[in-house]
């Protein structure tokens, strides 16, 4: 079976822009739930829909594979399916270490989501001696002393950095050396490498604190609604009102 270490995805290579690749994975998922649901095929609008864009921007990522869908008919779901999982490298086996066994790392290794989406656990890696030969997820973790042979022994391109911190760089420094080339880092700090190397970071609190925001917009909101309806009352209520505040007398007819 091939590994990551020897075939790369060709994106890059065809000048498919960022923004389209980062877009690949939403259209994937929303086009394997209509094939689950045996759903022949789907028009721009409703996948647009599904992914969380608009039918236009759609439309303009599939031009870039190729991609164009028959009018009044739609786009064949399984031959998308195929056509977007071949662009990001899915249909073949990438090897993936995780460093970091604790509660994160172990919820990683436990996610049954990789297998299916072209991903394999080759090995779970972890500095704590007492964690060594301890099965998560059904394979032993193994220590960091030897990460660079279990790295050159499944030719694994791909890390996943699940540690604290202060251990970050220097996982990520010997991931580098021993050959990884892109790395997933959930630990909250930046991570430098060199060129040539792609890291995705995910934090979490970054992205609750982007919830708090906009949270705090939509109470601001509220809170300026809510008084523009009190002004426009008492707006209201002076002029039904007397000049010196009291109600008009109503005349007789």
């Amino acid at each position: 079976m091939a590994t990551g270490r020897t075939h790369r995805p060709a994106t890059r290579s065809r000048g498919i822009p960022e923004a389209t690749v980062a877009r690949l994975p939403l259209y994937l998922r929303a086009l394997t739930a209509l094939s689950e649901r045996s759903v022949p095929t789907v028009s721009s609008e409703e996948l647009a829909a599904a992914a969380g864009v608009n039918s236009a921007k759609l439309r303009k990522d599939f031009s870039y594979l190729g991609s164009y869908g028959t009018r009044g008919v739609g786009y064949d779901v399984e031959y998308l399916v195929y056509q977007i999982s071949r662009e990001l490298g899915l249909t073949q086996d990438w090897p993936v270490v995780i460093v970091g066994i604790g509660n994160l790392g172990a919820a990683l290794a436990n996610y049954g989501g990789f297998a299916s989406r072209g991903f394999r656990v080759a090995a779970l890696i972890d500095a704590d001696p007492a964690m060594a030969g301890k099965p998560v997820a059904g394979i032993p973790v193994q220590h960091t002393d030897d990460l660079e042979r279990i790295i050159r022994d499944n030719g694994v391109s791909i890390g996943v950095i699940a540690t604290p911190a202060g251990a970050a760089q220097q996982v990520c420094d010997r991931l580098v050396g021993a050959g990884v080339t892109s790395i997933l880092n959930f630990a909250p700090t930046v991570l430098n490498v060199p060129d040539g190397v792609d890291v995705r970071k995910v934090d979490l609190s970054i992205e609750l604190q982007i919830l708090a925001f906009h949270e705090q917009r939509k109470a601001g909101e509220e809170a300026a609604a809510d008084a523009g309806v009190a002004a426009a009352a008492a707006r209201k209520e002076s002029a039904e009102q007397g000049p010196d505040g009291d109600v008009p007398a109503v005349m007789p007819a």
